[in-house]
């Protein structure tokens, strides 16, 4: 089937999918707040998990595990109702949203898509021919069966070039198989210097208040420069632009602090978010005003999590992210594995519904 078929959907409103995407985002981030994140540092990156998952919904056949649908909790989980629209999603996002601009001296971007499928399974041509010149993976034919360990450690190795280096050994000891069946992957990578920089002999330590109610001294950047800056009903919101590229788009990427006004209102905030559809969009900066002390933390997160993090039952699903700032600029990687771990079986591999399911 051509993927240019269900590109054309004139049902499709792509801008309320893509807005749903970000509702998601913000509920999962509520989600690993409460769970795993509210006593330590957490970072995800909602773009890369979404990647991986349309890949995994696009693929061929269907997974039954304890007899639920693979298929259907990823439709479920984005709150979709069919692949049409995640795919309709992709294609507008993906030439906009993660175009490279550093030739021009914009932030580097890259998203990288892979495929790896189990040399013994038959695929359909339509099916290669999607992932290859639709999705652009990396499609590959593998060993699963008899080298598993070996396999895992390629893939391991895949987001890791493909990220800078920055996320290392993904996929855990005995996380492939010799039943796994197909993985899907996406490796992102982003590094962007500010508009602005900030002056390193300004740099200072300072009282950084963590939510346990105690405090520690980080280092943190200062400006006495006009910044991006809203306050809102119990929190603040600033927005560090990117150097533009060559046509002018400074406005294109920025960065985006919430602050709540209390020490302890992040709670409060972040259910705020997830509860208050186009938050994000509702609470963006216009103007630069006038400061005094402003300075932010300098930082470096790497955070881990797998399906069961994020409330999904019958998928798994491996995902690290990386986020650094600095004077300079701030530099970001993610990376999500998806599919046949520890013994998923697909009956069958193929489908004549291929891709269409659900729509």
């Amino acid at each position: 089937m051509n993927p240019s078929s269900f590109r054309s959907k004139s049902t499709i409103d792509v801008d309320e999918a893509i807005k749903n995407q970000n509702d998601i985002a913000m509920v999962v981030s509520k989600d690993l707040f409460s769970s795993k994140a509210k006593h330590s540092n957490s970072v995800f990156s909602p773009a890369s998990i979404n990647n991986a998952l349309t890949l995994a919904a696009s693929g061929p056949g269907e997974i039954l595990i304890d007899g639920s649908s693979f298929f259907s909790e990823i439709l479920s989980f984005l709150r979709t109702s069919s692949t049409e629209e995640l795919n309709a999603v992709f294609s507008k996002i993906v030439p906009v949203v993660f175009a490279d601009r550093s030739a021009n001296g914009g932030p580097k971007i890259s998203s990288i898509n892979g495929v790896w499928i189990e040399k013994t399974q038959p695929i359909d041509p339509s099916s290669k021919d999607l992932f290859e010149n639709f999705f652009k993976v990396v499609f590959d034919r593998v060993d699963f069966l008899l080298k598993a360990e070996q396999v895992r450690r390629e893939l391991n190795e895949w987001a890791e070039v493909h990220t800078n280096g920055l996320i290392k050994d993904l996929l855990p000891h005995g996380s492939l198989t010799d039943q796994t069946v197909v993985v899907y992957g996406n490796a992102l990578y982003f590094k962007g210097k500010w508009e602005v920089t900030f002056d390193k002999s300004y740099t200072k330590d300072k009282e950084f208040h963590l939510l346990s109610g105690t405090s520690v001294s980080v280092p943190f950047v200062r400006s006495y420069k006009k910044q991006y800056i809203h306050a809102y009903d119990g929190f603040k919101v600033l927005s560090i632009p990117y150097r533009c590229d060559g046509d002018g788009n400074s406005g294109s990427f920025s960065m985006y602090f919430y602050l709540p006004d209390k020490n302890d209102g992040l709670d409060y905030l972040i259910k705020a978010m997830a509860s208050t559809s186009g938050f994000l969009d509702c609470h963006v900066p216009s103007r630069k005003v006038a400061v005094n002390k402003f300075r932010i933390p300098k930082f470096k997160i790497v955070c881990g999590v797998e399906g069961k993090d994020l409330g999904l039952r019958s998928i798994d699903l491996y995902h690290k992210a990386c986020v650094e700032i600095d004077e300079e600029g701030a530099e970001a990687a993610a990376a999500t594995f998806v599919g046949g771990y520890g013994g998923l079986y697909r009956e069958p591999l193929l489908s004549d519904e291929f891709p269409l399911r659900g729509s």
